[in-house]
């Protein structure tokens, strides 16, 4: 393996390493996503989404979220577009007023258009996500903006710098849900499978919250 790669794995492996284990979430302004999201072919225009997200509202061991997903997408090469039909399960553990924990169950069906752009080394991916949400009894609706960037440091590097902001809306609502904004940087470990590290910032409203980002991507 070669130095850059060594002393990447060894930097991520510190940084869970060291990072600060909370016992109790109200004292931790620092939260922890470890990440996967795999997208394999089926042939040249359909593919298998699957993803899996652990959120925690400190390093590791206080959940605050079990996010499963899956779905199924239909490209059309030409213009570097897809289409996917999905189910999200989400497993939430909130905090009430008296610190005490409260287990939430969501089922979501979603749907979503990805289309990617480049301009010259730099790539652009624009998402377009619908959901809909059955919350325990309640059911709501919402949308997602996604867009994400992506350049190379340097030309036969395998390192590359990553950043996306996403706005949630729900028009029922409060009209503006949320707003994350994400920076990292990540490492081609194969052809079609990419680990990245970053920090992201969570607003919701008059609150915002930081998360360290730990993500697995797989493109087969």
């Amino acid at each position: 393996m070669a130095l850059g790669s060594r002393q990447f794995f060894l930097g991520l492996a510190c940084s869970l390493a060291f990072f600060p284990n909370f016992i109790n979430a109200q004292d931790s302004d620092l939260g922890n996503w470890l990440i996967y999201i795999g997208s394999k072919k089926i042939n040249k225009t359909w593919n298998w989404h699957h993803e899996v997200q652990h959120r925690n509202y400190n390093a590791i061991g206080d959940l605050e979220q079990l996010l499963l997903r899956t779905g199924l997408g239909y490209t059309i090469e030409d213009k570097n577009q897809n289409f996917l039909l999905g189910y999200g399960y989400i497993l939430s553990e909130n905090y009430d007023g008296l610190g005490e924990k409260k287990t939430v169950n969501e089922h979501r069906i979603f749907q979503q258009v990805i289309s990617q752009q480049s301009i010259t080394n730099l790539k652009f991916s624009h998402r377009f996500r619908l959901e809909q949400r059955f919350i325990e009894s309640e059911f709501k609706m919402r949308f997602r903006y996604f867009l994400s960037a992506r350049v190379p440091l340097g030309t036969d590097s395998k390192f590359y710098l990553s950043g996306y902001n996403e706005l949630f809306i729900e028009p029922e609502e409060d009209f503006f849900d949320r707003n994350r904004i994400y920076g990292g940087i990540g490492y081609k470990l194969f052809e079609g499978v990419n680990i990245e590290l970053g920090y992201m910032n969570q607003f919701l409203g008059s609150l915002s919250r930081d998360q360290i980002n730990v993500i697995m991507l797989l493109n087969l």
